[in-house]
């Protein structure tokens, strides 16, 4: 077994080519921060522009904090495997699963996890099922490409947008609730998170709006939801992360209706980590400090098998 030591040589890989570039060097140099305020002395951020970055030699645990393209969906994991260097979070399988809406979708139903009903198109299609709807490509993070649909007319743009980022796009019925999210380390349920925009939904925009200049989003955690809706709504989480077999950590979007019924969207592996981000806030309701949290993470990937 591979024991964590402050003088262990973790590569920190940030950046990659995805259209969450930004956002993960943001999360990057907060976990970069953490890590060393921990204490670790060998810490190597490394900003990843391809598929088969340099790694520094003598690296013993890659942490990777790429979100999106390449370090979400397991095209980075399958690298690291195939060099042989333990990384943090989920592995390849997993990840490519969880990244990809429609294949998530169908482990979800396999399985029994409540989630929205749904439909495949492609380019120049239009769905079958009527408005309102959600519009998204299905291996997009940070809420790019969505778009809730209220009227027939809306619906072409909205598709010709999602085509730009894949071939498939998916076509959600639109179900109204809380959005709320789950935090989920090692198999156990964080707080749950209530997400409230001040303005639409929960777009990047909102979610980063020193970024991108959205209004911004509050949050509430705990959730103020009671506590038989908690416990659904995690048990739903974490359903849906057994069902990905995710490994190590991932966030858990969930609608939570007005008679108590919650529906999974998706599972994130590679969740945002910076000074906003829902992770982190979960973690810390429940007692868990930043730089705890990002040691945590390093501690139990270290010795995954992959």
């Amino acid at each position: 077994m591979k024991k964590l030591s402050k003088d262990t040589k973790i590569a920190l890989l940030m950046g990659g080519p995805g259209s969450e570039r930004e956002v993960s060097l943001v999360s990057g140099q907060a976990v970069l921060e953490a890590l060393r305020e921990e204490g670790f002395t060998a810490v190597t951020p490394v900003v990843v522009d391809s598929e088969r970055p340099v790694i520094p030699e003598g690296t013993e645990l890659c942490y990777n904090i790429i979100h999106g393209t390449y370090g979400e969906d397991g095209g980075l994991q399958a690298y690291l495997e195939e060099l042989g260097i333990p990384y943090t979070g989920a592995g390849s399988a997993s990840s490519r699963v969880s990244f990809d809406k429609v294949l998530s979708k169908k482990a979800f139903l396999a399985a029994g996890v409540p989630t929205p009903r749904s439909e495949t198109i492609t380019a120049g299609q239009l769905p079958a099922m009527g408005v309102p709807c959600v519009i998204k490509p299905p291996c997009e993070g940070s809420s790019v490409g969505v778009h809730i649909v209220t009227e027939e007319t809306q619906l072409p743009a909205a598709v010709q947008e999602a085509a730009q980022y894949g071939k498939e796009i998916l076509v959600e019925e639109f179900i109204k609730g809380k959005e709320l999210t789950v935090a989920i380390f090692n198999g156990e349920a964080l707080p749950v998170v209530h997400i409230c925009p001040r303005s639409g939904f929960y777009d990047k925009n909102n979610k980063y709006p020193s970024l991108y200049g959205g209004v911004g989003s509050d949050y509430i955690c705990p959730a103020d939801i009671t506590p038989e809706e908690t416990k659904a709504v995690q048990a739903a989480a974490v359903a849906a992360y057994k069902a990905l077999q995710v490994e190590v950590y991932g966030r858990v979007d969930v609608l939570l209706t007005d008679d108590g019924a919650p529906y999974v969207l998706e599972i994130n592996t590679i969740p945002g980590m910076t000074g906003s981000s829902l992770f982190p806030k979960a973690a810390k309701a429940a007692g868990i400090s930043y730089g705890e949290l990002c040691t945590r993470i390093a501690e139990v990937s270290l010795n995954q098998p992959r």
